[in-house]
């Protein structure tokens, strides 16, 4: 029999398809050592209790409690660290002042690496603590305040994608918060990713730079073409916003006669390691550029109800077989919670087939998809599912309303993607490593 680090007893929802969420009763997830679900075994199968009790004699045996059940965790792919302090501030205002009122003058804060530190021991654990196993994360404009993150993700074990935000357009950000020149925003970026790879092999923590122009309007062409050509000499990720309001796609074509997503190719930043962000005012000849090259979009439903002028389509990116998981824009999002996530893509897809468009709706299955392999999937990542050869990125959540109400399995499927908050989130796992527990040692075990 394999070694294992960690054997979970219990029943489980993962994503089979974008429309079909399964649920699979009493087994035994098997998480080797290196964090890969080596098996699932069903209670049929022969060797399950022999291999339960192998478990229990090595002390390695996770029973999940009556009423709770595992999940696959979460990717979160839309979060700029540094504004955690600001959640829910100010979101009234337009994007504008929100940007220049609040949110610059914060990010600007970090060069204050005590404070970056304390903010981000914070934004961690509560992505952690509400399931988010994997986070892809805009830092600010400073490379060390950038490796504060990337040491805290390290040390409290989540998986990290990173970027330097690159800024240098003088006309659209403030003189006290911006590159000081292309040629700055530049080197400092190729700087961040060197140290950030060296981190990562020095502490074996699942960390990953991401270049990072913060959107169109804040970068001189030479920027978005240098970080096009970085990106390509490192194969690297890409993170940016794009169409996220009429504003931005209104900008783009006024300096460039081009659609967001064109400028974005034009510079070689639309691959197929790129997330963009929002996307509420994609066109159909947007999402067909997105699935020629093979890009992704974070769907950020809170923050597009404040900011994006728009509902994101999702049902018509699938259609275009466009990769799309779950953001929660934090700080434009006032949520650190993929489920609040989950709920509002629900309900405003509701609005949109409501505003007449058709076949737009999402069910809590759609919504579970994005969330776990829509997410991992843009990330390229074998996360999001429980099977085996997939990392053991679980959480296990409680039913609170398990004694109350039907215990069918898609009514229970439901009840977790309507009513699952932090509290009913009661351990979880990254690559098999237990990185929260909010319930007793022992109890369960």
């Amino acid at each position: 029999m394999i070694t294992y680090q960690l054997v979970i007893e219990g029943s489980y929802f993962s994503s089979a398809s974008f429309d079909k969420a399964d649920f699979t009763p009493e087994s035994l997830i098997c998480v080797d050592q290196s964090g890969i679900i080596d098996r699932v075994i069903s209670v049929s199968e022969n060797d399950y209790q022999t291999v339960k009790q192998a478990a229990i004699d090595n002390d390695i045996l996770k029973k999940v409690p009556s009423g709770s059940y595992l999940l696959p965790g979460f990717t979160d792919l839309h979060i700029h660290a540094p504004q955690w302090p600001q959640a829910g501030l100010a979101l009234d205002k337009p994007l504008n002042e929100w940007l220049n009122t609040y949110t610059f003058p914060l990010e600007a804060k970090f060069k204050d690496l005590n404070y970056a530190k304390k903010v981000y021991q914070s934004l961690i654990k509560e992505l952690l603590a509400n399931g988010t196993t994997t986070g892809l994360f805009f830092g600010s404009v400073d490379t060390d305040a950038n490796l504060v993150l990337a040491k805290i993700c390290a040390q409290l074990g989540q998986r990290a994608f990173i970027g330097k935000v690159a800024m240098d357009n003088p006309d659209q950000t403030p003189d006290y918060y911006r590159d000081e020149t292309s040629q700055v925003a530049l080197s400092e970026t190729e700087s961040f990713i060197k140290q950030l790879q060296q981190l990562q092999q020095e502490t074996g923590a699942d960390l990953t730079p991401v270049i990072t122009p913060r959107f169109v309007p804040s970068c001189t062409d030479e920027t978005l073409q240098g970080l096009g050509d970085l990106a390509q000499k490192y194969n690297l990720p890409i993170q940016s916003h794009c169409s996220e309001s009429i504003w931005e796609d209104q900008y783009a074509i006024d300096r460039f006669n081009l659609r967001d997503a064109e400028v974005l190719t034009k510079f070689g930043l639309l691959t197929d390691k790129a997330v963009m962000a929002h996307g509420t005012q994609l066109s159909d000849s947007d999402l067909e550029l997105f699935e020629q090259k093979q890009t992704a979009i974070a769907h950020c439903p809170i923050s597009n109800a404040y900011f994006g002028n728009s509902i994101m389509r999702v049902q018509a990116a699938q259609q275009h077989h466009v990769k799309v998981g779950l953001g929660t824009d934090i700080s434009g999002g006032f949520s650190p919670s993929i489920y609040r996530n989950m709920q509002q893509a629900i309900m405003s897809s509701q609005m949109l087939q409501d505003s007449g468009q058709a076949n737009t709706r999402l069910s809590a299955s759609n919504a579970f998809y994005l969330a776990t392999v829509g997410g991992a999937k843009a990330l390229h990542i074998k996360s999001g599912q429980i099977k085996a050869d997939f990392k053991a990125d679980l959480q296990i959540v409680q039913d609170q309303y398990f004694e109350l109400s039907s215990n069918q399995a898609s009514e229970i499927f439901e009840r977790l993607v309507y009513h699952t908050n932090k509290e009913n989130i009661k351990q979880v796992y990254v690559a098999g490593k237990l990185v929260h527990n909010n319930q007793g040692e022992n109890n369960g075990k």
